[in-house]
């Protein structure tokens, strides 16, 4: 027989004298110890445990060993716990051993326990329990347990080596052996629960599975011994949780609020349509709205780039079940629709998820939803975005697109969906509903039944499904409650579909309109798993609830939405029988049907059972205090009632369905059967019978609390209510659900610590999150094992089986990776891990999530004069009973707070912020034959009051009020210190809060502090004599929770509420003792709410002492009112109070910007307030704000005592007043700096690098930017010394081309020439720029790319515990693969001869920067802070989206504090001036003026302004009172606009500081629509020490397009710098050397100018100075380069969404420097005039159309049209080969097509009006394809097309020398092939192949042409011009045609005789002897009938 014996002999080092006792935990049985009764420091136990096994003990297990203190009355208080791991023991099979205990602060205390342990296994033998091996347990009660607790016990024997399946399968057997022993023993065990515990202390050892915190389960899991450090383990076993101090309770719902949504989606291009010769236009379809592209005629690969955007102002959940569609159409006009070609789907929530919420530039593949069996119909590329508030899209910068163009790896699709989607069958079955709500309607209905007596039920149930934009429906049912339909809603739709979530919906018919009875969201992420062991999806049969609103009828219901799914449903509305099944089309097979319509069919009926058994529920609830009754509810008397489902509903449930009865009848039998151990068993049946569930409360008048709330006087006497119900017995769903949001909570409490100690700055972090990990680890394995008894219950359908697989799958694996994870936290990296380990935690929320319902939730309502009122929603899960700890629902026999909200949109708003009513509520809800634990968890020394209808003999009725015996006195001590960053409720933008803090039925306010937003109130506030019922022990675990409520004070009406926090106390009881750890408690800070929204936080601490028999005098004193000033108010005490510390805060008043008018009146002679604790100090008065808004006096200071912890500083406020006549003050505006620790001084660090003053030090000058900009790179070999050679002169970069450009020539390899100085201009340098950004961004994307996959493999490696070396080996391998994509990625682009390097490497360079500069310098708040100043009360509205418009002026200066006194060293250096104290070097503040230029490049994604989805942009400029308006030169239809332009304004700081950009569109009509504006503060740039006044280039030149903009030049920018940081230097030296500070930097010194001379210089080694700024010590910063900043523009009227983005930058140059000159050129590049010359000179192979009339001969007449435009501009035909019998053609014809084109962005332009209507031209910009068709020309009908080839005119395949060589291959492999530019090579001529598409959508070649391009510019063609077709100047010859070929009507005798008489002569001769003949008949026939008569008449 296998047992762990433990001898527990000792513990010692007790404090104080009492009764001990021990409690001994293994494998979670635990057993108690004697009581030792009155021992002093030791007590000797000295007695043995022994637990019988039944599988080996694992090395990981744990042993727990906890001392008590043991007491009568209370209950009792752990002393310490004391763990260890029992490897040793396993090993070695005995150990002795004495080791100190832990206390629940983790810190090891002095007492310890010694014990010696045995283990003695059996080999071999597999020990079964004894039947009475503990206790006499009675007989009759065969295997009991046996499924309930099946593997309570065996999961921990999990042995390290087997599977997880092996060894479960292997231990079940073994128990079910023992099922009655063990099962029983455990269950007495608890019964005689530590309720009436250890008075027998002599008495056998108990089994007790109560488990005071099953921190021995916890524990139980399988941990790997060499990881365990004792700390971790600690860390594992204590809660330093602040859930205890801070419950998180949610008030205001925030679901079915509407919210802003803008969806942008821009259609780029169409590519392989199929379809010959069509006319394309794509539809843009989100829910109803729909927009058109413009129409493309004759091509399958249209190029739109049109932009739409979409505004939605909805509720989240319908924002993302809408459904984007895009579908192509073709030939589409005002009288017809047009045919679709395609169609492609998927709903906004898709989109969003997506990183960045957004598709950038993907392809989405078109299918026909009439013909699914066809296939891809074409790709449609197009941008996707969908922003809500608050949302910023980073737009990947657009230039010029080349990369995309690869269709496969950038499909419209998310991560992970195969990129072959499949066509299925969605099976929607809708079998029956049941427990409808009475739906009158019809008015009429009433009318009938008062004259006719009949009441119908009036309810017209149908079910309508919708999914993927199709909608199906059921037939109606007529009048009835529970409708059977079973139909079947068939849907097919593309799988897996990007459309989450399937819409079932029972809505009552009716004639006039249909209204919802509820709604039911399937999610089909949820009910199937896409992993390589997933499954499809599948649900049910299941039966789902919906809730909607309340059930009694209104003709106008308010809460409609909530029926329709919007926001959570206040009351049980119906349940409806359901299930979903996928299957997956074969679309090849016949018989399939092809349209996607949706079906309904009819389908079978599914067995009652097929859901489960039913059975009998009962749910218990306990009501121990109502409080805080809003008191607008009036006094009338208030009950509350439960329901669940429709039980318990008195007012408007239906009655309860009669088929319920007849199955509860059947199903009596075989409950007696599964009876568990019932008290009586015998008459438990009967009796049960006549139970009657009471589900209110006795209504009870309420009684006022305060002036804001009442509460009921419950006292002693608790009110119950319970109810009866019948379900099917799905409880394992909950169960599971149950153990994962546990885990899930505990993890999610262990994060949320984590997160506190690194916000805290508190000591190791990792250790906590190890102990997180360690616990999810166990939580994980524990749920295999215990999820894993799921079996065979009746009624599991495939998803209950699916999903427990993979729930299990997932959570085995999560505990790996936890393991891992944990061995990885280190120090340096637990934030990254922490974000990991919270992707586990929404995946555990994810899982924990079922999709099948089975139970209904629980509705509390408050009801006063039978109205409802106010309800809480209780998930029935969370108080759903178990037998097993871990599924028991988390708040399942407690006693839970539950606060009350309004129904509906009610709740919404200020109305839904004041607490309706506080519950204590206790709630149990179980089987019905489990019930007799159902008062367990209630505080303890109650008497149930039985109502006096039953009988009184029997035990089990349950009680309808419990009254309590049992009472303790408290006293509650609040200390409220203070509050921060409140919420302003007045006008003046301030507030005048007092807190009231509620506890039980007891309140109290702080006093009223005036206009603050951040009070110091410092009070203690005494609760007197709090009665709290039950026993105290449980109190002090889990005490009520206080609510503290901030109001603000108004002279008149009502206090406004501003916040709500809650929190717990810390409990002391009577035996405690008053000191450390616990007491005194520290302040905490809590989130004060309101709404849904953080509105501040309070300083507080809150402790709740126990008054013993002593009285008061027991507790800890109070100190007297100190105060005197304040009254009798106390103050918080010292201990608890922070301790202060002299600080000096020092403040630089620099001026104030933008102060609005106040009550009409300018605000003229301003002053600045500051204080901070009480203390503070005003700056000098303005005196004339118009004239010079700054101060004159710089820095004032002030002393204030702070506290030593920066985390407790109180805010400091900055206020402005206006001093206006008669020495009134106005306040104009206020400011809290929250955090001050931002501006804590901090002396620099003499230690770090920039302050080493050894020697001087060479700066090694980056090479690796230098080598992109010239082609030669100064190679550093090991001897030479380390100094790079910054530039080559100009010169030798001269020498250099000129040789180039020889060698060139003369190998005539290349044809390629350099780019020439001249032919540079600025955008060159622009568009070099971008280029480069986009590569760093390329890369940036890579690193973290391969970095994640990096440490997927570790992390994988880990799990697998793979060798190092296959770790290595898989990660090449990876690489590899990435190497290959890139290589053939560059390949192809190498290929492609659009790799323009070379060109690139002469280009100087810009910085783009695709955000704001002011993000990447810090707001440019190195030394000057803005403050905004506020005013008025803060918005209502969702996010504080008003804010902006509470903003009265910004005072701009800073702060500085450090502590007292300050080091010597500071104030001794040189050149210390003691007014400015640590603001040294601060330029004066005087009036300057500056000259501003401004230059505008261009803007991206408008928001459309016009009706036709463009806009016509300009820009306008304001800076101060001037305004530059350029209206003339607006872009017409344009959302992309390039500007280019320049505007110079002067200005004087710092009255005119403020710039404003704005983008408006013009319109013909009316005032023109500002689209987007942004802000620049020009006076923070001017004088930051990253000196933004003019960008630093890259390279100095003095003329071409890089010349020097600023005014000074390099070396004057320097000598400048050295001198206001007072550095020395530069000092030039030879050999290109300067030297600054101790930094020595090399440069070239040579400089060419325009002549072409040289001169020495100096430039160039300054600016290689100023480049690398930052190296200099002490006063380096990085200087801002030459730039371009790229910045959102916003519109006030749609706050929040960026309404496009402008590209420009600014230069300020003051005015009483030298002038700068002229400002550089950006206008837009003009695009180059050419002229395309196309020959066509032959065909050959054209595919013959015709059939000949007479000889049935094939032939074709064959002519080429060709454009380059469109088709409608500039088509142009070649005359027509007539009947070409071989496909041949000769032409010699010449088509001339003149273009403008942009090389750069590699786009023709053409400007176009686009429609008769339009008032000015529109410019487009297309690429430059030329298209060649070949058609067969028809007279009387439409020409036939056969065939096209479009010619990209950058990147086309070389033509075939000979029409052999020339095949489909050209097209088929383009990629491979190596491509041409015309633009390059001017002329080419060759073979190029025609193709088609066939009916199966293959590619065939229906013919070839030669043709010659001929690409001239603008100037050559005039000078040799050409003749279109064969005409003047320069003509083609005449084609040589065959005779065959002439037509007909030509000559048509010659064309009789070639064909008809040759061929034909035989058969002419015949058929005209034929007509002969029969004319010859005819005539005969004619003439008969009359010589006849002739004859017979014998005329």
């Amino acid at each position: 027989m296998m047992s762990l014996m433990v001898h527990l002999k000792t513990a010692g080092h007790l404090r104080g004298k009492g009764d001990r006792m021990a409690k001994v935990t293994f494998r979670g049985l635990s057993f108690y110890s004697r009581v030792a009764e009155n021992c002093e420091d030791v007590a000797h136990f000295n007695e043995i445990f022994r637990w019988p096994i039944a599988s080996r003990l694992d090395g990981n297990e744990m042993l727990e060993i906890q001392v008590y203190n043991y007491s009568k009355v209370f209950s009792n208080r752990l002393v310490g716990t004391f763990c260890m791991v029992l490897q040793k023991v396993a090993e070695e099979g005995h150990l002795e051993l004495t080791d100190t205990l832990i206390d629940d602060n983790n810190t090891s205390i002095k007492t310890s326990v010694t014990i010696e342990i045995r283990y003695q296994s059996m080999d071999g033998s597999v020990g079964v329990w004894s039947d009475g091996e503990f206790l006499d347990v009675p007989e009759d009660r065969d295997g009991m347990f046996a499924f309930e607790t099946e593997s309570l016990l065996s999961g921990q024997s999990r042995g390290s080596g087997t599977s997880p399946g092996r060894s479960l399968q292997g231990s079940i057997p073994t128990f079910r052996k023992a099922g009655k022993g063990v099962f029983s023993a455990m269950k007495l065990g608890k019964i005689r629960s530590s309720r009436d515990d250890h008075k027998r202390g002599d008495e056998p050892a108990v089994l007790d599975m109560e488990d005071l915190d099953r921190k021995a389960m916890r524990l139980a899991g399988f941990v790997d011994p060499d990881t365990i450090s004792l700390a971790s383990v600690t860390a594992v076993t204590t809660n330093v949780s602040n859930k205890r101090s801070k419950p998180d309770i949610k008030m205001e719902p925030s679901s079915g609020r509407p919210v802003d949504y803008q969806i942008s989606i821009t259609v780029i291009e169409a590519r392989q349509l199929i379809g010959l010769n069509m006319d394309p236009v794509v539809c843009v379809e989100i829910g109803d709205d729909k927009k058109y592209t413009s129409m493309k005629e004759s091509t399958n690969c249209p190029y739109y780039n049109e932009y739409f955007v979409f505004d939605f102002h909805v509720p989240p959940d319908v924002m993302f079940d809408k459904i984007i569609k895009l579908s192509v159409i073709h030939s589409k006009n005002l009288l017809r629709s047009g045919t679709l070609v395609g169609t492609f789907k998927m709903d906004v929530g898709t989109v969003y998820s997506q990183p960045e919420h957004q598709f950038y530039h993907k392809w989405a593949i078109l299918s026909d939803p009439d013909d699914i069996t066809a296939g891809c119909k074409g790709y449609v590329k197009c941008d996707i975005a969908v922003v809500g508030k608050g949302d910023n899209i980073k737009t990947p910068h657009k230039a010029n697109e080349t990369d995309e163009d690869e269709l496969e790896g950038n499909l419209l699709l998310p991560e992970g969906i195969p990129v072959e989607r499949q066509w299925a069958r969605f099976y929607v079955k809708i079998y029956r509903a049941e427990g409808l709500p009475k739906m009158n309607t019809n008015i009429m209905a009433n009318v009938k039944k008062a004259f006719i007596g009949e009441n119908r039920d009036l309810v017209d149930p149908y079910v309508q499904v919708q999914f993927a934009g199709q909608k199906g429906k059921t037939s109606v049912q007529k009048s009835s409650y529970e409708p059977i339909w079973n139909e079947q809603v068939v849907f097919t739709e593309l799988f897996p579909p990007l459309c989450k979530r399937i819409k079932v919906q029972i809505r009552d018919s009716d004639k006039v309109n249909d209204v919802a009875i509820g709604t039911h969201f399937v999610d089909l992420r949820k009910i199937s798993n896409d992993g390589d062991k997933g499954f499809l999806p599948t649900l049910g049969p299941a039966w789902a609830n919906m809730y909607g609103s309340t059930r009694q009828y209104t003709l106008m219901d308010e809460h409609q939405d909530l029926n329709e799914g919007l926001g959570e449903g206040v009351s049980f509305r119906a349940r409806l029988l359901l299930s979903v099944a996928v299957e997956i089309l074969d679309t090849t097979s016949p018989e399939l049907m092809s349209s996607t319509e949706v079906q309904v069919e009819s389908v079978s009926n599914i067995s009652e059972s097929a859901t489960g058994k039913i059975d009998e529920f009962f749910l218990f609830g306990s009501f121990l205090e109502a409080t805080m009754i809003d008191r607008k509810i009036g006094d009338k008397a208030i009950s509350f009632e439960i329901t669940i489902g429709n039980y318990g509903n008195q007012i408007d449930g239906v009655s309860k369905p009669s088929s319920r009865k007849k199955k509860k009848k059947d199903s009596e039998n075989e409950e007696e059967e599964s009876e568990l151990i019932q008290n009586s068993s015998d008459d438990e049946a009967d009796e049960d019978g006549d139970l009657v569930s009471v589900s209110s409360t006795p209504p009870m008048k309420p009684v006022i609390t305060d002036r804001n709330y009442f509460h009921l006087p419950y006292f002693e006497k608790k009110p119950c209510v319970y109810i009866k119900s019948w379900w099917q017995d799905q409880r394992r769903r909950l169960y599971n659900s149950n153990m994962m949001d546990k885990i899930a909570d505990k993890l999610e409490e262990g994060l949320n610590d984590v997160q506190e100690i690194i916000k805290t700055e508190k000591a190791f972090p990792e250790r906590r999150l190890r102990g997180v990990l360690e616990e999810l680890g166990v939580g994980c394995s524990r749920f295999v094992t215990l999820a894993n008894k799921d079996v065979n219950q009746a009624g599991r359908t495939k998803l209950d089986r699916e999903r427990l697989k993979s729930c299990m799958r997932e959570m085995d694996s999560m505990g790996q990776q936890a393991k891992q994870i944990r061995t990885q936290v280190k120090k340096n990296i637990v934030k990254e891990k922490l974000k990991l380990v919270q992707n586990f935690l929404q995946k555990l929320r994810f899982l924990a999530d079922e999709p099948q319902h089975s139970i209904p939730d629980v509705f509390i309502w408050m009801m006063s004069n039978n109205k409802r009122i106010a309800y809480a929603r209780v998930p029935s899960k969370d108080i759903l009973y178990s037998i097993v700890d871990e599924e028991t629902g988390k708040d399942c026999g407690k006693v839970k707070a539950v606060f009350l909200k309004l129904p509906g949109k009610k709740g919404f708003g200020p109305a839904g912020w004041t607490v309706q009513s506080k519950l204590e509520l206790y709630l149990w809800l179980g089987l019905n034959k489990q019930r007799k634990d159902f008062l367990s968890g209630l505080p303890n020394g109650f008497e149930e009051i039985k109502s006096a209808k039953m009988s009184h003999g029997l035990h089990s009725v349950p009680p309808v009020s419990l009254v309590y015996n049992m009472k303790q006195v408290f006293q509650l001590r609040a200390h409220m210190y203070q509050a921060r960053s409140l919420f302003a409720a007045d006008n003046s933008g301030l507030s005048d809060p007092f807190a009231r803090v509620f506890f039980s039925t007891h309140s109290q306010v702080t006093e009223i502090l005036s206009e603050t937003l951040c009070p110091t109130w410092d009070q203690l506030l005494v609760f007197d004599d709090v009665e709290l019922f039950g026993e105290a022990s449980e109190l002090r675990d889990d005490p009520p929770i206080i609510v503290v409520e901030i109001f603000d004070q108004d002279t008149v009406g009502k206090a406004e509420f501003i916040g709500r926090t809650f929190a717990k106390p810390t409990i002391k009881m009577c035996d405690e003792h008053y000191g450390p750890p616990r007491f005194p408690p520290q302040l905490e800070y809590y989130q004060i709410y309101r709404g849904n929204h953080a509105a501040g936080e309070l300083l507080a601490a809150f402790e709740l002492l126990q008054i013993g028999q002593g009285g008061r005098d027991d507790l800890p004193p109070l100190e007297g009112p100190t105060d005197s000033e304040r009254g009798p108010i106390l103050p918080v005490p010292l201990g608890i109070r922070p301790i202060l510390s002299r600080y000096r805060i020092e403040v630089l008043f620099w001026g104030l910007r933008d102060l609005k008018r106040i009550n009409l009146a300018q605000v003229d002679r301003p002053r600045v307030d500051i204080e901070c604790a009480g203390r503070g100090v005003q700056s000098v008065l303005i005196q004339n704000y118009k004239k010079n808004p700054n101060f004159s006096t710089l820095v004032k200071w002030f002393e204030v005592d702070l506290p030593e912890n920066e985390l407790l500083h109180p805010p400091l406020n900055i206020r402005v007043v206006d001093c206006r006549a008669f020495g009134r003050y106005i306040l104009v505006g206020s400011h809290a700096v929250s955090s001050l620790r931002r501006f804590i001084y901090t002396t620099p660090d003499k230690a770090s690098n920039n302050w080493a003053t050894a020697g001087d030090i060479l700066v090694n000058v980056d090479a690796e930017h230098l080598v992109r900009k010239m082609d030669t790179v100064v190679k550093l070999d090991a001897t030479s010394d380390a100094i790079v050679k910054v530039d080559m002169t100009e010169e030798e970069s001269d020498r250099d081309k000129k040789q180039k450009k020889k060698k060139k020539k003369k190998g005539g390899v290349e044809e390629e020439e350099e780019t020439d100085e001249r032919m540079l201009d600025w955008w060159s340098k622009y568009f070099a720029s971008i280029e480069t950004l986009k590569e760093t961004l390329r890369a940036q994307d890579a690193a973290q790319a391969e970095a994640e996959e990096r440490e997927d493999l570790e992390i994988a490696a880990e799990a697998a515990d793979i060798t190092h070396d296959d770790l290595l080996l898989k990660g090449s391998r990876a690489k590899e693969r990435s190497k290959e994509k890139k290589s053939s990625k560059d390949k192809k682009k190498a290929a492609d001869g659009s790799d323009r390097r070379p060109v690139k490497a002469k280009v100087d360079e810009l910085v783009v920067y695709d955000k704001e500069l002011e993000s990447e310098y810090g707001n440019f708040e190195d030394w000057l802070h803005t403050f905004n100043l506020y005013r008025g009360k803060a918005g209502d509205d969702d996010e504080q989206a008003l804010d902006d418009d509470r903003i009265v002026g910004r005072f701009k200066g800073s702060l500085c504090m450090y502590k007292l006194p300050v080091s010597e060293e500071i104030t001794r250096e040189a050149g210390f001036d003691p007014n400015m104290g640590m603001f040294q070097s601060i330029p004066h503040n005087d009036p300057i003026n500056v000259l501003v230029r401004v230059y505008v490049v261009r803007a991206t994604d408008l928001h459309p302004a016009d009706i036709n989805g463009k806009a016509d942009p300009y820009v306008v400029i304001k800076l101060g009172k001037s305004e530059v308006k350029d209206k003339e030169n607006y872009i017409s239809k344009q959302l992309n606009p390039v500007f280019g332009k320049s505007f110079d304004i002067e200005a004087t700081f710092p009255m005119e500081s403020m710039l404003t950009v704005s983008v408006y569109d013009w319109d013909l009509v009316g005032t023109d629509d500002l689209i987007g504006e942004t802000k620049i503060d020009l006076e923070n740039r001017f004088y930051s020490k990253y000196r933004a006044t003019c960008g630093i280039s890259s390279n100095y030149s003095v003329h071409g397009y890089n010349v020097w903009r600023d005014p000074l030049k390099p070396s004057q920018i320097l000598a400048k710098l050295c001198k206001d940081g007072k550095i020395d230097g530069p000092h030039y030296g030879p050999g290109g050397r300067v030297k600054v500070a101790n930094r020595i930097f090399q440069g070239p010194t040579e400089i060419e100018d325009e002549n072409g001379l040289k001169k020495q210089t100096e430039e160039h080694l300054a600016l290689t100075v100023l480049t690398h700024w930052e190296e200099i010590p002490r006063v380096g910063c990085k200087l801002v380069p030459e730039h371009v900043e790229t910045r959102p523009l916003l519109n006030p009227d749609k706050p929040g969404i960026e309404q496009g983005r402008i590209e420009m930058w600014v230069d300020m140059f003051p005015m009483d420097m030298p002038a700068p000159g002229p400002a550089i050129d950006t206008a837009p590049r003009k695009p180059k005039r050419y002229e395309l010359r196309v020959i066509i000179w032959n065909t050959d192979e054209v595919i013959l159309e015709d059939d000949d009339y007479f000889t049935g001969e094939k032939s074709s007449d064959i002519f080429v049209r060709g454009w380059l435009k469109g088709q409608q501009e500039d088509r142009q035909d070649t005359d027509v080969h007539y009947h070409s019998l071989t496909g041949e053609g000769n032409f010699n014809w010449r088509f001339v097509f003149p273009f403008d084109y942009l090389m750069a962005e590699e786009k023709i332009v053409i400007s176009k009006k686009e429609s008769m209507f339009s008032w000015d031209e529109t410019e487009y910009k297309i690429p430059p394809r030329l298209t060649l068709q070949v058609w067969d020309a028809d007279h009387f009908s439409a020409d036939d097309f056969l065939g096209a080839i479009e010619l990209d005119l950058n990147r086309f395949p070389r033509g075939a020398k000979t029409a052999k060589q020339c095949s489909l291959a050209m097209i088929r492999n383009e990629q491979e092939l190596p491509t041409i530019s015309i633009f390059k090579q001017k002329r080419v001529k060759g073979w190029w192949p025609f193709v088609a598409r066939d009916e199966n959508d293959e590619m065939e070649l229906t013919g070839k042409v030669e043709a010659e391009l001929h690409l001239v510019t603008a100037e050559e063609a005039e000078k040799s011009p050409v003749g279109l077709g064969r005409n003047e100047p320069d003509p083609l010859e005449k084609p040589n045609r065959p005779d065959t070929s002439l037509m007909w009507f030509l000559g048509p005798l010659k064309s009789i005789r070639y064909f008809i008489w040759h061929n034909y002569r035989w058969q002419i001769l015949k058929v005209l002897a034929l007509i002969l003949l029969l004319l010859m008949l005819g005539v005969f026939l004619y003439s008969l009938p009359g010589y006849l008569v002739k004859k017979m008449l014998g005329a």
